[in-house]
């Protein structure tokens, strides 16, 4: 029997991986979240239960790892998007634009969806005193996957926070979260309300520039 090369075994637990991500993926976004479990995963792709342990070890490490992997996509989305206006008000126009098209994206389905099922739930305490640190594939238990998804999305976020800070907007970091809950809400209203998408992303914009119009622009606010 010819020797397999560590370059092919490699290779072929990329493609494996590859494989289950995306089925995965397309099993929360055709069936939902509570659809997506180890045991389901196994049946679509064929695998016993044993073999996909080889790459997730719980249903929330599977949950993380599918965020994880889209996260990177959804990031370059955004910085692009940030790059290209002149001014902060087209900006943060940018950006709400760019966000809700990727919430309400179906090919975004199952990532958006098992982010905010992770930040909806309630993170344990870390147990004290606090342990030595571990790697990430390390991560079990005390809501080390749901912090794995908050820290990766919180990434989605700083883009946004640089450029208000550079801007000379203050509390940049505040901001950008209430910002991003503008966003959250306008998503939940694209599904109550698909025939209206582009009132609500003009309304968003402007509640997040002007508020309710008793006070300051962003834009001059420093």
């Amino acid at each position: 029997m010819p020797k397999i090369s560590e370059a092919t075994v490699a290779e072929h637990r990329a493609r494996q991986l590859r494989t289950l991500l995306d089925t995965a993926r397309a099993l929360v976004a055709e069936e939902g979240i509570e659809a997506l479990s180890l045991a389901a995963l196994a049946r679509r792709v064929g695998l016993s239960r044993p073999s996909l342990y080889e790459y997730f070890r719980s249903k929330d490490d599977l949950v993380a790892a599918i965020v994880e992997d889209e996260l990177p996509r959804w990031a370059s989305l955004v910085d692009e998007a940030l790059a290209g206006p002149p001014d902060l008000a087209a900006k943060v126009e940018a950006y709400i634009r760019v966000q809700l098209e990727v919430m309400t994206d179906g090919r975004h389905a199952a990532a958006v969806a098992l982010v905010e099922h992770a930040l909806a739930e309630p993170i344990p305490p870390q147990p004290s005193p606090p342990q030595p640190a571990r790697p990430k594939a390390a991560e079990h238990g005390h809501g080390g996957e749901a912090r794995r998804i908050r820290e990766g999305h919180a990434q989605l976020l700083r883009p946004l926070v640089t450029v208000l800070d550079e801007a000379g907007v203050s509390g940049p970091e505040l901001r950008a979260h209430l910002i991003q809950g503008i966003v959250d809400a306008a998503a939940k209203l694209f599904a109550e309300r698909p025939g209206n998408a582009e009132e609500v992303i003009s309304t968003a914009v402007a509640q997040a520039l002007h508020g309710l119009g008793t006070g300051q622009p962003l834009a001059e606010t420093s």
